[in-house]
């Protein structure tokens, strides 16, 4: 008969496993919700990947702790620091991203970018070619998002990261979204088509990996904790006595007499 064992801990065990290949699960059906969420004009804007595995999430969550370095913002940089460990209790991560929202404003002039001229406010902040904005222009500047963007396929995301968000939480799986995951998952190459990104971490895990998080968070999670209990457990078997050679006798015990002579 075909089973399935599902257990926490040890990580990466083949029940460990199992509970991971379930919040990929989850994750694939948050990004089916994403895509089916309402949409200005009804024209498709979202581009998503879903990304797990060890090495996968590791790069991602290196990057954030250099991006942490780099950006020179105390506030940031630790936000950036503490969801690096939260990629790395996650089962995976769901990416979405809108490839519209810079080189295809929706063209109605309502100025929601913060533009008095309307949507030209955008096409001038570009490079176009024949009134259109060239999508090969990738300079990123000196900030996150390379902007400005149309504020209406921004909004529409929010649709997006909605639905998704809500099949999260039907599925009862733990999700937060992210826009610094999305900001070095960008830099990798992932959902390269979109200005903006943003991330949905998905855990599986008895305890919510994305909140009550201490300070000093990428110093004080479970993953250094437990790895310091090790450092508890070998010393005193490296500097303490050999249970072979001080073995204490029992009041009740009498040592051996076998092959002692007559």
């Amino acid at each position: 008969m075909p089973r399935m064992y599902v257990k926490e801990y040890p990580w990466y065990s083949p029940w460990d496993t199992a509970r991971r290949e379930n919040g990929i699960l989850a994750a694939r059906l948050m990004l089916n919700a994403a895509l089916t969420a309402p949409t200005t004009g009804g024209e498709d804007h979202t581009e998503g990947e879903i990304v797990w595995g060890d090495d996968e999430l590791e790069a991602i969550a290196r990057k954030m702790e250099d991006l942490s370095y780099s950006l020179k913002n105390k506030r940031v940089e630790d936000l950036l620091k503490y969801e690096a460990v939260m990629v790395r209790s996650s089962d995976c991560i769901l990416f979405l991203g809108d490839y519209r929202a810079r080189i295809s404003p929706f063209d109605i002039d309502c100025g929601m970018c913060g533009g008095k001229e309307g949507c030209s406010y955008v096409y001038k902040r570009h490079r176009t070619a024949a009134g259109l904005i060239d999508p090969t222009d990738r300079n990123q500047g000196t900030t996150p998002v390379q902007g400005p963007l149309c504020l209406v396929r921004v909004n529409d995301m929010g649709y997006n990261i909605g639905s998704a968000l809500w099949m999260a939480n039907r599925l009862m799986v733990d999700c937060k979204p992210s826009f610094w995951m999305g900001v070095a998952a960008q830099k990798l190459g992932i959902c390269k088509n979109s200005p903006l990104v943003v991330a949905l971490p998905v855990a599986t895990l008895a305890k919510n990996a994305y909140v009550d998080v201490n300070y000093d968070y990428h110093v004080t999670n479970m993953d250094r904790i437990l790895d310091e209990v090790r450092k508890i457990a070998i010393l005193p078997r490296q500097m303490g006595t050999d249970f072979r050679r001080y073995r204490v006798v029992r009041e009740d015990e009498t040592p051996s007499s076998e092959g002692e002579e007559e």
